[in-house]
């Protein structure tokens, strides 16, 4: 029995490991091989139509652990979707400096940096493209002087990334006006983010410090499409300032896709007049069109919603939820009991009854059991008015029996609609 136990450790830590791999990658713009390391979410296989966002990072010798780590820790708590993590190797020769070179007077990549721009472009990318299941939605991220570097892709027509994380960058020359007005102008959603700390280079911190000022002042136009994040850390050094804006970038970049905190609920959701299963749909569009991830809503995003159902009493909403509980969570007991709270507050207990009656063979779904189903159901059952049996085998409530004893027989509607009128009593007139 141990050694069972052995093997199938021994299975699951291959496959996780299998995940992860390491290539030599041989790109015709640069004339030699790059170590391309790519790492795929655990259930990658498992989901063959499912398509996912990647995460490239420069400087792979040292960024990749810390992207890896950081990602790993957001997926576990679902604040992160999965994705392709790629790193490209530029230590082993110190390429790193070569593939970052710039003209000193246009600011545009130069030499063999302009080469290490188009093996991303039209190497790189086209590769894991076709290789892996990729959505359009692409992060890039460097540090010190491939931060710099990743800004020359802001300057086509038509971005090749949607986001980009600057890690202390050596700015060249007027970049820190051109990279603003870039992004002024820009259509499609860019997410930028860049760090410095107060014990980084000197010689950083102010032309980093200037970029942020120029950003800022775009901020201020209410078309801007960006989405801008600044971080000046405080008592860290230059190679400590990685670690903190790793995290920091990627929570920016993908909030979008955390699920419904307390504050959204308290400042976003339940302050709403109605509209509150809008709001949800609303939140997983985004996700689609930011993201490229198509996703189930989560069940909590859901109990979020109906909190704020009950709080304002927007009962008819249920019947708007149902809809989702039912395409989403089709096997279990959700969509009845959606559908049961609807009927319920509009006091019809019959239909009601029957839904919870309905949901007890679902699947039981969060802190919705079958119990608890049989049990709202029995209490309807309860508030239902009694049936006797009448003469005839019909069977009327006794409130109806009362109010028919009680009522006088000349009243009209007591009168059936095909009885003959009444004749007149002849015998009286006679004797008048």
């Amino acid at each position: 029995m141990k050694n069972i136990f052995l093997s199938v450790a021994l299975f699951f830590s291959i496959t996780l490991v299998s995940q992860t791999t390491v290539d030599q990658f041989y790109s015709a713009k640069l004339g030699a091989k790059r170590e391309i390391t790519v790492k795929l979410p655990a259930n990658y296989d498992k989901n063959p139509e499912r398509v996912y966002p990647m995460v490239l990072v420069l400087d792979s010798e040292y960024l990749f652990g810390i992207f890896d780590g950081n990602l790993t820790y957001g997926k576990y708590w679902d604040d992160m979707p999965d994705v392709v993590l790629v790193g490209i190797g530029q230590n082993k020769n110190n390429e790193r400096y070569d593939d970052s070179e710039f003209d000193e007077n246009t600011g545009l990549p130069k030499g063999k940096g302009a080469a290490f721009f188009e093996f991303i472009g039209t190497e790189l990318l086209p590769h894991l493209e076709k290789k892996y299941r990729l959505s359009p939605f692409k992060v890039i991220a460097g540090l010190d002087t491939t931060a710099g570097f990743i800004n020359a892709f802001l300057y086509k027509e038509i971005p090749l990334f949607n986001a980009y994380i600057s890690m202390s960058p050596e700015l060249a020359a007027g970049m820190e006006q051109r990279v603003a007005q870039r992004l002024s102008v820009l259509k499609t959603p860019i997410f930028y983010y860049q760090a410095t700390a107060d014990g980084d280079l000197k010689k950083f911190q102010k032309q980093i410090k200037k970029l942020d000022e120029n950003i800022k002042a775009i901020k201020k136009d209410s078309t801007s499409t960006l989405n801008y994040k600044f971080d000046d850390f405080k008592g860290i050094a230059h190679y400590g300032i990685a670690p903190n804006a790793a995290p920091s970038a990627l929570y920016q970049i993908f909030s979008v896709y955390q699920p419904i905190s307390s504050i959204e609920y308290q400042e976003k959701i339940v302050v709403l007049k109605e509209g509150y299963v809008d709001y949800l749909n609303k939140k997983y569009e985004m996700i689609d069109k930011a993201l490229g991830v198509k996703m189930k809503m989560r069940l909590s995003d859901m109990k979020a919603i109906e909190a704020a159902i009950k709080k304002n009493e927007a009962w008819y909403e249920y019947e708007q939820l149902a809809q989702i509980s039912g395409q989403q969570y089709e096997k279990s007991m959700l969509y009845d009991y959606h559908m049961g709270m609807y009927w319920e507050k509009r006091n019809d207990l019959k239909k009601a009854m029957k839904f919870y009656q309905n949901a007890f063979i679902k699947e039981e779904i969060g802190d919705l059991t079958k119990d608890m189903m049989m049990n709202k159901a029995e209490d309807l059952k309860a508030l239902m008015p009694k049936k006797d049996k009448l003469k005839g085998g019909k069977g009327k409530d006794k409130k109806t029996e009362d109010l028919l004893e009680e009522t006088p027989a000349e009243t009209p509607t007591d009168v059936p609609t095909d009885a003959p009128a009444e004749e007149p009593k002849k015998e009286e007139k006679k004797s008048e």
